[in-house]
This record gives C-alpha cells, structure tokens and sequence, in this order.
C-alpha cells in the first residue's frame, strides 16, 4: 500500500482537524512541493480552497491504484488523476481518514478519491498587492461574528431575517478593499469569505501580544488569496454562469 509521506504530522493535524469539525466528508489533496515539503489542498464549505504545506517526502503513489467516485461528467474512469494533477505523488482522499492514520502513527496512505476532487488549484505567478497586520484580520472577523450575532438576535431593520440567508450575506460582504498600484487598475476585493477561511482555520495562530506577523494579499490571474503565517487561503474568480454549491455541512451550520 502507498504512503502518505508526511513527517508534520502536528501540522497536517492541526489542517485535518479543523477542517474535519467543518465538513465531515471534506477532501484533502496531497501534492509535492519543494523538496522534503508536501502541500495539503482542501476545499471549506463556503467555497474557499485553504492550503498548508508540512515535512514530508515525496512517495509514489501508481497511477493505477483504486480510487472511488464517479468524478464529474466527461471525466475518464476511476483510477485518473485529478485535473491539474502533477502525477506521482499527487493524492486525493478523506480528510477524516487521513487524520485517522495520522493520529495512529500509521505511514499508508487511505483509499484514494482521485475522481472526487472538483476544483482547480490557484495558478502560479502570484504576486503581493497588500500587507497587512494579523490583527486586523482578527479585528475584521470578530466584527463579522459580532455583526452575525446582532442580526440573529435582533433581525435587520427591525425584519426577522434567516440565519442561511445571514450567514451568505456576512460572507459575501467586502471588509478589506486594497487600491490598485497602477493607475486604471482594478482594486482588489478581499471578501469575508477569504477573512473567515484564514480565522477558523487556524492560519494566522496564537494571539501574542506585540507580535507583528503579516497577511499578504495576494492575486494569481483573476484569483485572489491570504497568505497568513501558517497558510493560505484562495478563491477563485466567478465567471457569469458559476455557481457556488453548498455541501451538507454547510447547510447545517
């Protein structure tokens, strides 16, 4: 049986199971990065793709191993790697499976989902456009929390209002909007969303006093992204015919 190669096993956990508290059926994707570096790919519920790259080594995982799920429409048989797949040691499986086998001290590899994994990953050539201190991102998401837990409490403008109907309008909203270098340029648009993903993944870390870590803003061909101390968050563009589905456990939050 193949092997996961991963040697952080400390903070692949802290990814997997923050992610798993989320989204019980959450995918994980396991891909090589720099030498002796693993990079972990997840997708959270409110469509935003989060990535944390740990110790590991690159392992080869056969092409022809078994995979589950159907995978989308018009993709080859089960068995193929996922679109963007670098091939080797390029993985797709549970994230809850995952952390299992981490948390046993085992080194295999869960049955992979190869077909399962729907998304693109963000292209390179991403550049900075922003910095900015990790305490305003928590400033920003407190504030979102706050927002969220007045207008469940007490509705908006006097109406009773949802709390799906709440929760979509808090995550869609623009809290941090950096103005453009050159001149003509769009400025670039940082949803809630992008804020929320960082926060409650755990990637800006403990809140030290007189700490002055950064999140850089960043962009990469119409993808817009959070680089925080210990990851990344990415969202992709949205095209005029995307849509953006909701799994179960978004609906049950």
């Amino acid at each position: 049986m193949a092997e996961h190669g991963i040697a952080g096993t400390a903070d692949a956990g802290a990814l997997l199971s923050r992610l798993v508290r989320l989204d019980a059926a959450a995918l994980v994707r396991l891909r090589p990065a720099a030498a002796g570096r693993i990079e972990l790919w997840c997708r959270v519920p409110w469509g935003v793709l989060v990535g944390r790259t740990v110790a590991g080594r690159q392992v080869e995982v056969a092409g022809d191993e078994p995979t589950t799920g159907a995978g989308p429409a018009g993709s080859s048989a089960a068995g193929s790697a996922p679109a963007g797949s670098a091939g080797g040691s390029d993985a797709t499986v549970l994230a809850a499976e995952l952390l299992a086998r981490l948390e046993a001290g085992a080194p295999q590899l869960p049955v992979r989902r190869d077909a399962d994994w729907r998304w693109a990953l963000p292209p390179s050539g991403a550049r900075t456009v922003e910095e900015l201190p990790v305490g305003e991102l928590r400033r920003v998401s407190a504030a979102a929390q706050e927002a969220l837990r007045a207008a469940a409490a007490h509705g908006v403008r006097g109406r009773a209002v949802g709390q799906r109907a709440l929760r979509d309008a808090l995550l869609d909203h623009v809290p941090i909007v950096v103005a453009p270098a050159a001149a003509g340029a769009a400025p670039v648009q940082v949803p809630q969303r992008l804020v929320q993903a960082v926060t409650r993944m755990g990637f800006l870390g403990a809140d030290r006093p007189g700490a002055d870590d950064r999140v850089l803003v960043r962009v990469a061909g119409g993808w817009t992204g959070l680089l925080a101390p210990y990851g990344v968050a990415w969202l992709a563009p949205v095209g005029p015919f995307t849509l953006r589905p909701r799994t179960g456990a978004e609906e049950s939050r």
